[in-house]
């Protein structure tokens, strides 16, 4: 008698499975939904690094796959978890037909691609920031998400986020601490400046599959200079985001290293939409370079609760103006400020201070909330995911969130690179009277790479 194996996929759907209050993970595990064997089966894609920061709670689950272009990066990620199978490839890695999620802790040029092709196998992802490299990668993977939110977690790695900070300083301004929104700031510090891309210097490290490495992006030669720390005091795995991350093809500057974190404190508390203009200015444009020093600022539509604002991303040695001589900006590294009709509320990661303004501020029309009110405490961020991975599908930083935010980021370098004021479509995701072929816009890739893999 032959037999027919039964699809995952179509399995999933069973109601015998269903009726029984059972989870059934993409890879077909079958776990009760309180069993204490209700474990996902994790990728780890890009295993070292900046993924050292995930492992314990990796352990907590089966870590079945890890991926790693360098072998000495593999071999240590082996250690911790040695019944995964090992990769080089992770085009390879995402064909394994028992994952349910993956954890991508690659380079930012290759951050879209991964998303976009664990999406297409139904996996959650968690995904370090940034997601995607450019406009078109932020925005097809929000997209695509969208499509299966009511099955999939996603979450991106901007873990500041779960801060008490952020919940308080929402709270401030929707309960209308300062009165009405008027205008929004956020910034960032860091000046990593570099004349061009390195010049190619002698062959990689036999450990490092270099073309790998270059995965979707124009091949370029091998050098140090790609990951040499640029901060002393940073000089540890994973910190080489800092050197290759400033060049085009390879990243977007600060606006996918901490502006990702900094625009996220402000953004949490807007409810906001896509941006409909797009402006920039700052230092003079290079084919080859991330600006380092650049104020960019869009108009974002009027919702239920605030009328249509300006929001502000400024970077490097431009910096906004203080409401008041008592703030030095100087003193905050990385910041974000709304200013209301009202006042004005000047916050970082941890800290929050309200401004209220003209001699009469007595902040009388402010009715702060109730303790019963106010957020409770926040998950970590790992275990937010796992669990909706498991549950609701529910995070707080989830592919849509984070995806409009980062759209409107890559709009501002995609501005600064047209030099002139851009007006923008959101429900069709296209620049209008204006062609689309900016580098921060849309990119091209090798062949072998697709977006849609």
């Amino acid at each position: 008698m032959k037999t027919t194996p039964i699809d995952r996929r179509s399995f999933v759907k069973s109601s015998a499975a269903a009726g029984a209050g059972m989870l059934i993970m993409p890879s077909g595990s079958l776990f009760g939904q309180s069993s204490a064997n209700n474990k996902l089966n994790i990728a780890l894609i890009g295993a070292y690094g900046r993924a050292k920061a995930h492992y314990n709670v990796l352990k907590t689950q089966n870590v079945v796959a890890i991926c790693d272009v360098h072998d000495d990066m593999l071999a240590k990620a082996a250690k911790e978890f040695p019944n995964a199978k090992r990769y080089k490839d992770w085009r390879k890695a995402l064909d394994q037909q028992d994952i349910d999620a993956v954890v991508v802790c690659t380079p930012d040029h290759t951050h879209g691609h991964i998303a976009s092709w664990s999406l297409n196998r139904d996996y959650h992802v968690f995904l370090e920031k940034p997601l995607g490299n450019c406009v078109h990668e932020a925005r097809y993977n929000r997209l695509k998400y969208l499509d299966k939110k009511d099955k999939l977690a996603t979450q991106v790695g901007t873990q500041r986020h779960a801060g008490p900070n952020f919940a308080r300083v929402r709270e401030l301004i929707k309960d209308g601490a300062i009165g009405e929104i008027k205008d929004v700031h956020a910034w960032g510090n860091r000046e990593l400046r570099s004349p061009g891309y390195p010049e190619p210097a002698g062959k990689a490290p036999k450990a490092l599959d270099w073309d790998l490495w270059i995965g979707p992006s124009p091949i370029h030669g091998y050098s140090d200079g790609y990951f040499a720390a640029q901060i002393p005091s940073y000089d540890r795995p994973g910190s080489n985001c800092l050197s290759w991350n400033r060049f085009w093809d390879f990243g977007c500057g600060q606006i996918g290293d901490m502006g990702a974190h900094t625009m996220d404190l402000v953004w949490n508390a807007l409810d906001a939409d896509l941006p409909t203009t797009a402006e920039a200015k700052g230092e003079a444009y290079s084919d080859e370079t991330v600006p380092v020093d650049m104020h960019s600022w869009f108009m974002i539509p009027a919702n239920d609760w605030r009328g249509e604002i300006r929001v502000n991303w400024w970077q490097g040695a431009m910096k906004p103006k203080m409401p008041n001589k008592f703030i030095d900006v100087s003193k905050i590294g990385h910041g974000g400020m709304f200013i209301g009709s009202e006042g004005a509320l000047v916050c970082d990661f941890t800290t929050r201070a309200i401004l209220p303004y003209g001699k009469v501020a007595d902040m009388t029309y402010y009715e702060p909330r109730s303790k019963k009110k106010v957020a409770p405490p926040a998950k970590g961020f790992q275990e937010e995911w796992i669990d909706a991975a498991k549950g609701n599908k529910k995070t707080s930083c989830n592919f849509d969130y984070n995806g409009k935010m980062m759209e409107m980021m890559f709009l501002g370098l995609t501005a600064f690179s047209a030099g002139e004021k851009l007006k923008y479509d959101g429900k069709k995701g296209k620049l209008i009277g204006n062609n689309n072929a900016y580098k921060p816009f849309k990119k091209t890739y090798r062949d072998g790479w697709p977006l849609n893999g």
